[in-house]
């Protein structure tokens, strides 16, 4: 499953799994992680990695060229056309203003909102979605993509460009209902759907795994509360994956096998 898009609702833990992840990864091969999030400032933080100088959008001309691009085959030809990028795209093409850290682990940011009243991010969405789409992935090498919370990129098309959608879950019935809503979505662009249950103790993981199981979607992990995780998120600090580490490898050794 080389490109993973992780979702789920606001404060779930998407970006805490998306780093433990990396981190492990890394250890194999080639991890780019991508931040599809427009609002999502702290990210590079928690992986412990530089921002990247430029956003993707930026390096194609920013908000205004982007638009203007998805505009005119609309104009002309009544169709999208969103490619944004030659043909080839892999890891290795990537412009290097656009991504932070040096391999195995780098880091890129599709693009922020910037000012007040600048208009809606959709055009990051196609930018995403074209980018995912096309980029090649080679034998070792992932792509983990961090959403925005709730199911906005599967509006957006995102999802096309991923093999797999991993929903966080964390306790609450909110978080169920909207793990149901995205494997309903994932399903209609036939995407491969688990769960991952965060900061549960004995009593909230069995009940969310007899609430998911009954509505057939498949829990392939489950994480406590971390106190260390809270208090790296609290001050900036990259997170700490050592206490994780054998249960990531044991997660994602259920999507490789």
């Amino acid at each position: 499953m080389p490109k993973i898009m992780i979702c789920g609702r606001g404060g779930s833990g998407k970006s805490t799994l998306v780093t433990l992840l990396a981190r492990a990864l890394a250890e194999r091969g080639k991890v780019l992680v991508v931040d599809t999030d427009e609002s999502n400032l702290g990210l590079h933080k928690m992986l412990g990695l530089s921002t990247p100088a430029m956003t993707l959008m930026g390096c194609l001309g920013g908000k205004p060229a982007v638009r203007e691009k998805l505009l005119a085959p609309l104009q002309k030809k009544g169709d999208e056309n969103t490619g944004f990028f030659a043909d080839g795209l892999n890891l290795a093409s990537l412009p290097p203003e656009c991504t932070g850290g040096e391999w195995p682990l780098r880091f890129l940011r599709i693009g922020k909102i910037e000012r007040s009243l600048e208009g809606c991010a959709c055009p990051m969405g196609a930018v995403a979605r074209s980018f995912l789409k096309q980029l090649r992935v080679d034998q070792d090498e992932w792509v983990l993509v961090d959403t925005e919370a709730g199911v906005e990129h599967f509006g957006r098309g995102v999802v096309e460009g991923v093999d797999l959608v991993v929903m966080v879950v964390d306790p609450s019935h909110e978080a169920v209902l909207l793990a149901e809503r995205a494997r309903a979505l994932a399903a209609g662009v036939g995407k491969e759907f688990v769960a991952v249950l965060n900061k549960v103790d004995t009593g909230t993981e069995s009940f969310l795994r007899r609430e998911l199981s009954e509505k057939g979607i498949p829990v392939r992990g489950a994480f406590g509360f971390s106190p260390e995780i809270m208090e790296a998120n609290l001050t900036g600090n990259p997170l700490p994956a050592g206490n994780y580490r054998e249960q990531v490898k044991e997660l994602l050794a259920t999507w490789m096998n």
